[in-house]
């Protein structure tokens, strides 16, 4: 029985239900990543003795589903997209701006995935943007194909903000600092592919090249996206 279907146990005299603990427990870890976040720590956040909580959930892990699931309520679209390719890319954004209000998401997407209620309404809506074509296993694989590109995306952006917190360095100057390690590097000609990667390529920011990424991805994926014929 998943954590979703476990009936909550009688009200106490302190007020507790899941909501409340996978509240706290979201706090917990938007101030401190996932190792903030424990039962004995949630329980003192809601000033209540940690047994009380292992009436509502086992483990740690049902602990971190119910708070993927929660979260994915601001991943969930507002409308039904029109079409596949706004689905997935309202998929895609919403999941990149959620995971950076709450940056633990990052890491635990990618896995097997929480059967909350949440979780399933954001896929629902996702597979029925793709009514309409009758190869489901090909629908399948888009939906997978475009998932893997944001969430390895998200994963990189988010690893780039930790880095920047840890060293105190942004992007831009943790590369003036490597700069004349990388001019030397460059200048004995064994790199001449990635000195004109350096020399000609743009920088730009994360969220412009999230889209661009995305876009490409998409238009790959249309290319095996056929209709059947009526």
């Amino acid at each position: 029985m998943t954590v979703w279907d476990r009936p909550e146990p009688p009200t106490q005299p302190v007020p507790l239900d899941r909501e409340r603990i996978v509240a706290a427990a979201v706090a917990l870890a938007d101030e401190g990543g996932l190792e903030a976040v424990s039962v004995r720590k949630v329980a003192a956040r809601l000033d209540a003795g940690p047994m009380r909580l292992y009436r509502y959930i086992s483990t740690k892990e049902e602990l971190f589903d119910l708070m993927v699931d929660a979260v994915h309520a601001e991943i969930r679209p507002e409308e039904q997209p029109g079409d596949w390719r706004e689905a997935l890319r309202v998929l895609a954004h919403r999941t990149r701006q959620t995971a950076l209000r709450h940056e633990w998401l990052a890491d635990l997407l990618g896995g097997r995935p929480a059967l909350g209620p949440n979780r399933l309404a954001v896929t629902e809506a996702t597979l029925a943007a793709f009514d309409g074509f009758a190869d489901t296993d090909t629908v399948m694989r888009a939906v997978e194909t475009v998932s893997a590109y944001f969430i390895g995306a998200i994963r990189r952006e988010i690893a780039n903000l930790r880095a920047e917190r840890a060293t105190g360095l942004s992007n831009h100057d943790w590369q003036r600092a490597h700069g004349p390690h990388m001019t030397r590097m460059l200048a004995t000609g064994r790199f001449p592919a990635l000195a004109k990667a350096v020399y000609e390529g743009t920088d730009v920011d994360a969220e412009t090249s999230f889209a661009t990424g995305l876009d490409w991805v998409l238009d790959a994926v249309a290319t095996k996206l056929i209709r059947p014929s009526t």
